[in-house]
């Protein structure tokens, strides 16, 4: 029962509620006892009055009777004369009080009670009436007794009130289940109305937006899958072609060879790709950080890809050293990545820039082109596994889709960021921050 929240909701309700009567039951006591002792004390005063006024003026028996009826009450009558009682067990203050004329109001013990006790002179005479009555009168019985009836009933209206609260919060929840078990199973165009309370209109709302992500992810996802596989299927496709020229002597020479070989290595750098994000995806690709010149390693990369852009590739590097902490080659691998994508939309006879600087943050390569660029909507999504590529396939000649992301999950892997923005020379700007080295650190 207690692994369930209503078990849990009626428990808690249940004991709060006998909390609720035990510690209300132990404040009461003491104020109900001192108002019926006060009440007692009272009235006992005002029978001793009464007592000695009836005493005075009535005749013996009619005494008598007062005496019987008093004694039924519950008071004992003392009459005193001479500073002497009739019976014994006064305190002596009350007997020398009554002697001197003074009335008694107070408390004390009687044949080992303890007692209230009220007291008059009577008028005419050296005697007086000394009234008793046990202190309490059975007040603290009577709610202990009540206590038990308490506590039932507070323990009976705390599994009500548990019962109902567990299926108003329980209600909510397990929607919110159903919800997602749904959800696991495939569907992902469950919805859960919004209502009140807030918490659950809280939860209500988190589950539709996870259902409408999850959705989101799914598509581009298909997506994604549908444009690999156009990827993957086009250079195998060549090759095939080309294999079946060979065997059937249509084609030969060094040629078909040739073809095969780029449609082989172009194959094998996709997949390469796919194996490095797959594994930065599950956080398992090894790196090896060591201090390196950002100088050093873009000054190789635009003499490496120099040659196959042309003479509008240039480099753009300080004076000084710019010492990160990174691998260098997984930092070069986004580099070549960055220029690949370049070299595949950017016009003949426009600029390509690679460039270093001193960040505030670390270290800062720039890769700066004047080709087509990005519109500010672009910006959002560039690093997104295929969408550019789903965005742009049939106006301008586009990739795999997974560069831009291996790029970005690569540098993050790194400790480093990467924003995609405008470049000045009119296309697009990818901007790579790394750490810098501890020695070098402004």
């Amino acid at each position: 029962m207690l692994r369930t929240l209503t078990g849990r909701a009626v428990l808690v309700t249940a004991a709060t509620a006998v909390i609720s009567v035990i510690v209300t039951a132990l404040v009461a006591l003491p104020i109900a006892v001192r108002s019926a002792n006060n009440a007692g004390r009272a009235d006992l005063a005002d029978k001793s009055a009464i007592a000695v006024e009836l005493l005075t003026t009535e005749r013996f028996a009619a005494r008598q009777r007062i005496v019987a009826r008093l004694r039924d009450d519950g008071i004992s009558v003392y009459l005193v004369r001479r500073g002497v009682a009739d019976r014994p067990g006064l305190p002596p203050r009350v007997l020398e009080q009554i002697a001197a004329g003074s009335t008694v109001d107070t408390r004390g013990v009687v044949g080992g009670e303890s007692v209230f006790i009220a007291g008059r002179p009577l008028s005419g005479n050296d005697a007086g009436v000394v009234l008793t009555r046990a202190a309490s009168s059975g007040t603290i019985a009577r709610v202990l007794g009540g206590v038990w009836v308490a506590l039932l009933a507070g323990l009976a209206g705390g599994i009500g009130a548990g019962a109902l609260l567990a299926r108003f919060i329980a209600r909510p929840l397990r929607q919110a289940a159903l919800a997602a078990g749904r959800m696991s199973a495939g569907d992902r165009s469950v919805r859960l109305a919004v209502r009140p309370p807030v918490e659950a209109a809280e939860l209500a709302t988190a589950l539709n937006q996870l259902g409408a992500a999850l959705q989101r992810s799914e598509g581009r996802e298909r997506e994604f899958l549908l444009s690999v596989s156009h990827e993957l299927r086009t250079p195998l496709a060549t090759i095939r072609g080309y294999a079946e020229a060979l065997a059937d002597g249509v084609v030969e020479g060094p040629e078909g060879g040739d073809t095969i070989l780029r449609e082989a290595q172009r194959l094998d750098r996709l997949i390469s790709d796919l194996l490095a994000l797959s594994r930065l995806e599950a956080g398992d690709l090894p790196v090896t950080v060591v201090a390196v010149d950002l100088n050093e390693l873009v000054d190789a990369a635009a003499q490496a890809w120099r040659p196959r852009y042309g003479p509008q590739l240039s480099a753009e590097l300080p004076a000084e050293p710019v010492l990160v902490d990174t691998d260098p080659d997984r930092i070069r691998q986004v580099i070549d990545g960055l220029c690949e994508n370049a070299l595949r939309v950017v016009p003949a006879g426009t600029p390509l820039v690679l460039a270093v600087r001193a960040g505030e943050q670390g270290g800062v390569v720039e890769v700066r082109d004047g080709g087509p660029g990005f519109t500010d909507e672009d910006l959002g999504v560039a690093f997104e596994r295929g969408a550019l590529r789903q965005r742009y396939r049939h106006e301008r000649p586009t990739g795999s889709g997974l560069g831009l992301a291996l790029a970005a999950r690569l540098v993050t892997r790194l400790g480093g960021t990467i924003a995609a923005g405008h470049a000045p020379e009119g296309g697009a700007m990818f901007t790579v921050t790394l750490p810098y080295t501890a020695r070098t650190k402004p």
